[in-house]
Formats: structure tokens, C-alpha cells, sequence
């Protein structure tokens, strides 16, 4: 695979920035990305939920009677609304001219795990989510000040729980095991400590606020320092740690680039992180840039966003069916706003069960035949609100190609486009496939090289960035 293709796809979710990488080179391109504007439109589905605690409540006392006709037309909307929010993000993560924004936020959600089948509030997880892109490439420590105080997160890690005499250590422990410093950087002592700095800690207007009545004021020593603290002064003395670079370099470097980075590399890039003063956006530009000029290809398995948005923006599909995107993606266990717990997706080999390969073969099929993903592809899709009505509709589909070249030149454009490595046996079947004799210039060539393209997605290596 060509660079420019392999960071096209690293940065966003298709090949389609390519050009713009090639013609303006990485370091360029990348301060594009970061200045790219980005939506602070209120989602429409949003528009009449409940925002305030008061009208929560009054919704909320309004469910109380499960049972009733009302109560249940009431549930089935805010179900409706929430997988309208995930149809709204995912339109907002294809249709980015520079997505580089969104793949960020979507790191920083998989990092700052808060489930909307555990929080409820959709506004809550909106709110949350838009925080994450607001400060997408700003400041570490900042944003680990901010988002703790949400009421997404209180909500999820149960600090709404936590109160003085009844201490809740859910938000304490996570701040610490998969926030900050990772797992042997922390004693129990700083948990049961920290959480007491954050009892009362409770549901606000806009964000979090300290709950006098239920909040713990009493003097703690925590990572070494003694004193009254609260969310902020955590984070503060968290942030003075040795090890604090480390947890999250390793995991933008898995996110981006490697499944398996080499620990030299996270300490490298930890280093720096620290000297910058955890800005992220230096971070960024010096992890793309350095890294952008290794051998690199094949180093990471497509998360199914990837890969279907590949699918799309190779056969030029130009309004993709969002319901059953969000749909698929839930099947591969890429579900937006609700990962399977609060240490958030794995990654790696788990994108690539048996499951889950045969549904990118099956989705590959329909796409490559003109077909619209549906219901044959999820065997086991349930029966609920979530599941989109899926129609037989017929694709017009098509992909790039020079018809003077010949079969082997296409071939060679292709598989720069779209693959890590070509060994020769799999060169030998792709010639078998778009045969010697090809003529791009016939009526049936456009079907034989889409039918190249779906040989090559099924491959292993199409699976590889």
C-alpha cells in the first residue's frame, strides 16, 4: 500500500484524503486537520429532549409506571432518539473533509468509556461526546479535568453513589487504572482516598457540582500528598506522576498505527508528551510525522469502521444507508456510545473473529453485487427498536479505474490503493481473476474489475493497515 493511502485510512476511514496528503505532505495536511471547523449544531433528534435535572425528573416520573400504554410509548422514543444520536455522529465521522477530528473523538470516547445503555440520558451523552470533540486535540490533564466532571461520567462509574460515610470508588479506581497511570502506579489507599476527595460529586445543569451535604471535606493523602482535595487537585497531583505519559502513548499509538507497540515507543513519545506539557496536537504532529516515513504497513487490523467506510468510498457509493451502517457496526462489535465495559473496545485481533469475517465477506458481496447491507448478513439481529427496516434497494456502484490500462497495471493501481503486501501467489490469482486479455474499454469491464475488488477484500491483508 502506497503511504499516502495507509495514512489516509489511519487518519480518517477511507482512502479519500490520499491526494490532499500527497500534494500538501504530512506535516501541512495535518495542521489543516487540526484547524478544520466542526460542527456545534445540536443534533436534531435532540431538540426536545429533556436538558435540565427538572425536566429529567419530570420525564423520568413519567416512566415510573412501566406498564402503562404511555409509559412504554415514552421508553420506545428515547430508545428511537438514541440510536438516531449514533446516526448523527456516524454521518458526522464519513461526511468530515478532514476526519481526522472525529477519529479523535473517538479515541478519546473509547478511552473515557461512558454507555448510554448505562447513563440513559441522551443528552447527557451528547454533551459528553461534544466535549470530547471540543477539546479533541487540546490539552491531556484539561480534559481529564473536564470529563470526569460530566454528568455522562458520574452517572456511568457510579458516583452519584458516593457519598460521605457510604464512599462509592468506582470513579476513584478508573480515574487511576484506565485514565491515567494504568494498573502498579497507585495503591488501594489511593483509591479509597481519592474516592472521598470525589463524594458528593453529583448530577449538575451543565456538568458535575459538589453536593455540600453529602461531600467528604476531610483531609487525605493521596499519591504521596497530604491535603483537603477535590476532582481538579486529583487530577493535579496525578498529573505530577512519572509514569502519567506512558498509558495513554501506548494507546494513541495502537489506535493509529501499531496493535502491538513497541515500549521503547510508548516511552519515547511518553517523554515528549510530558515535555509538552500533554498538549495533544504536538503529540500528534510528531507520532505522524516520524512515524509516516517507517515501514509501517500492516501493522494494524481495520476496526469495522474502517473497513466498511473503505467499502463505501471505493464503489463510490454516495449516500450510504446510515440506520443500517450504525446497525453493521453494532453487529462487529463496534457499537458507538456503548462499548461492552468501561475498559472500551479492544481492538486488534478482536476485530477479526470468525463472526465478524464472514460478515465483512457477506457485506462485501451485496455492496460489490449493487445490494444494500441487510437482514441475511445479521443472523442474529434481535427484534427491537434498534434493528432498521433494510430494503432490497439497488446500488449504483462503481470503481476508479484507467480503461487503456491493462489488466496487470490495474491490478498493480488497485492493490497500491487497497493493500499492505502482494505475495506472488496472490498476484498469480488476481491476474486469474481480471484475466491477460482484460479490455477496460468493453461494456463489461467496469462488473469484471469490481469483481477484482471484491476477490481483494476478502483477502487477509485487505483486514491490515
Amino acid at each position: 500500500m502506497e503511504l499516502p493511502h495507509l495514512w489516509s485510512l489511519r487518519l480518517g476511514f477511507s482512502n479519500r484524503q490520499a491526494p490532499a496528503i500527497q500534494a500538501l505532505g504530512m506535516e501541512s495536511f495535518l495542521k489543516k486537520a487540526f484547524k478544520a471547523p466542526f460542527s456545534q449544531t445540536e443534533p436534531e433528534c435532540l431538540k426536545d429532549d429533556p436538558k435540565s435535572l427538572l425536566e429529567l425528573r419530570e420525564k423520568r416520573q413519567q416512566f415510573k409506571n412501566g406498564q402503562s400504554e404511555e409509559a412504554k410509548k415514552l421508553i420506545k422514543e428515547q430508545i428511537q432518539k438514541g440510536v438516531e444520536l449514533k446516526q448523527w455522529w456516524l454521518q458526522e465521522l464519513l461526511q468530515a473533509e478532514f476526519p481526522l477530528r472525529e477519529k479523535m473523538v473517538l479515541f478519546w470516547h473509547n478511552h473515557f468509556v461512558a454507555t448510554s445503555q448505562k447513563v440513559k440520558v441522551n443528552w447527557w451523552i451528547y454533551q459528553h461526546n461534544q466535549l470530547l470533540r471540543e477539546m479533541a486535540f487540546g490539552n491531556f490533564k484539561t480534559l481529564t479535568k473536564a470529563v470526569i466532571q460530566t454528568n455522562a461520567m458520574v452517572r456511568y462509574l457510579d458516583n452519584v453513589d458516593n457519598k460521605r460515610g457510604e464512599i462509592n470508588e468506582n470513579l476513584s479506581r478508573e480515574l487511576l487504572e484506565l485514565f491515567t497511570l494504568g494498573i502498579g502506579n497507585y495503591t488501594e489507599e489511593d483509591i479509597k482516598n481519592g474516592a472521598k476527595a470525589l463524594a458528593g460529586l453529583n448530577l449538575g445543569e451543565s456538568k458535575a457540582q459538589y453536593r455540600p451535604r453529602i461531600e467528604d471535606n476531610d483531609t487525605i493523602t493521596y499519591l504521596g500528598k497530604t491535603g483537603h482535595f477535590k476532582a481538579d487537585d486529583l487530577v493535579d497531583q496525578i498529573f505530577e506522576q512519572p509514569k502519567i505519559p506512558y498509558l495513554i502513548t501506548r494507546k494513541i499509538l495502537k489506535w493509529f498505527i501499531y496493535d502491538t507497540p513497541d515500549e521503547k515507543l510508548v516511552t519515547y513519545y511518553g517523554d515528549y508528551f510530558r515535555k509538552v506539557n500533554f498538549e495533544i496536537q504536538p503529540l500528534l504532529l510528531k507520532i505522524f510525522t516520524e512515524e509516516y516515513a517507517k515501514p509501517t504497513a500492516g501493522s494494524k487490523i481495520k476496526n469495522p469502521l474502517e473497513f466498511i467506510a473503505q467499502l463505501h468510498d471505493e464503489l463510490q457509493i454516495k449516500m450510504p444507508n446510515i440506520p443500517v451502517l450504525v446497525f453493521f457496526l453494532r453487529q462487529q462489535g463496534m457499537d458507538l456510545f456503548n462499548q461492552p465495559n468501561v475498559k472500551g473496545w479492544d481492538g486488534g485481533t478482536s476485530w477479526l473473529t470468525s463472526q465478524i469475517y464472514l460478515q465483512r465477506q457477506n457485506s462485501g458481496d451485496l455492496l460489490c453485487s449493487g445490494r444494500l447491507l441487510n437482514r441475511r448478513i445479521f443472523k442474529d439481529a434481535p427484534e427491537n427498536g434498534e434493528v432498521p427496516k433494510m430494503k432490497n434497494e439497488n446500488l449504483n456502484i462503481s470503481i476508479a479505474f484507467s480503461p487503456t490500462d491493462s489488466n496487470v497495471e490495474i491490478i498493480q493501481k488497485l492493490s497500491n490503493r487497497l493493500l499492505f503486501q502482494v505475495s506472488p501467489e496472490l498476484q498469480k490469482d488476481m491476474e486469474s481473476v481480471l484475466k491477460y486479455d482484460f479490455d477496460g474499454q468493453s461494456a463489461n469491464a467496469q462488473q469484471a474489475v469490481i469483481r477484482l475488488f471484491n476477490y481483494i477484500i476478502k483477502t487477509p491483508e485487505f483486514q491490515l493497515i
